[in-house]
């Protein structure tokens, strides 16, 4: 079963780390997932739950800037917050650029961590939203017939209904019956609705 509350992922191979964490966590509410390599990590199940990721700069087999790399690449959202033993100023700003959410030293201070996670989970959050919100967009997309799709291309750009029906070699009382059929599925209430819909989804809006 899907945990519900909020996953704080750990990444360290320092058990007393984990543990430490692991209280931390579990104080606030918050569900801990713990893994003592990158690779068990990397084998894990995605959750589908709010969530952040503590991640060791140093670990045994794949470096945490490796492990940020490989997320990055598969597309996830999970923010991450690095610990680390050394003070890397180099490592760190790699770390940022790359869109960790916070680089801490070790020994970190709890409340420091606690408010880092809590950031990260909301950042989260936000983003579980927007990949929402997308889903749902590219499904009414999916469920437009083929010529639902032409018309909506055209009226996007700025055509009118007697332009569609010339380009498309259909009537305009057809374009019309089309163009709300599109309206309709899409969940569209005005045309700035369809225009903005269309740029989500990678459609050009430009004649």
């Amino acid at each position: 079963m899907q945990p519900t509350l909020p996953t704080v992922v750990v990444v360290d191979d320092d058990i007393s780390v984990r543990e430490s964490l692991e209280l931390l966590i579990q104080n606030e509410g918050w569900q801990p997932t713990l893994f003592e390599s990158a690779q068990d990590f990397l084998r894990r199940s995605p959750a589908v739950v709010p969530s952040c990721l503590i991640l060791d700069v140093n670990l045994p087999d794949l470096s945490g800037l490796d492990i940020q790399q490989r997320i990055g690449e598969e597309k996830s959202s999970i923010p991450i917050i690095f610990i680390t033993g050394y003070g890397d100023v180099p490592t760190s700003v790699r770390a940022m650029k790359a869109g960790a959410a916070e680089f801490l030293t070790k020994p970190f201070d709890g409340e420091v961590m606690i408010r880092a996670i809590r950031e990260a989970v909301f950042r989260s959050e936000a983003n579980l939203k927007r990949q929402r919100v997308q889903h749902q967009l590219e499904e009414r997309f999916a469920s437009l017939t083929k010529r639902e799709r032409e018309v909506m291309d055209l009226v996007v750009k700025g055509l009118m209904n007697k332009q569609v029906g010339f380009e498309l070699d259909i009537s305009e009382i057809t374009v019309k019956a089309h163009r709300g059929k599109v309206m309709e599925k899409m969940y569209a209430t005005t045309f700035v609705d369809l225009v903005n819909m269309a740029s989500r989804l990678g459609i050009s809006t430009a004649r």
